[in-house]
């Protein structure tokens, strides 16, 4: 025989959101900065190609 809880928690059904897996935190983290991953592969790639282009070209000759 198993033995019941001792008390039944009144309150459960109304807390039971906090347990719901849209309120965790890597939902509720992903959800604050919308387009971060995308604009850091972006900024990324940026930053690769002109330091590719950078030591592929010739400096500029100045005149004065």
């Amino acid at each position: 025989m198993s033995n019941p809880p001792l008390f039944r928690d009144p309150w459960a059904k109304r807390e039971a959101w906090r347990k719901h897996p849209v309120f965790s935190n890597r939902a509720m983290f992903s959800s604050m900065f919308p387009g971060f991953g995308i604009a850091v592969v972006a900024f990324t790639a940026y930053v690769v190609v002109d330091n590719f282009y950078s030591k592929v070209q010739p400096p500029a000759q100045q005149k004065h």
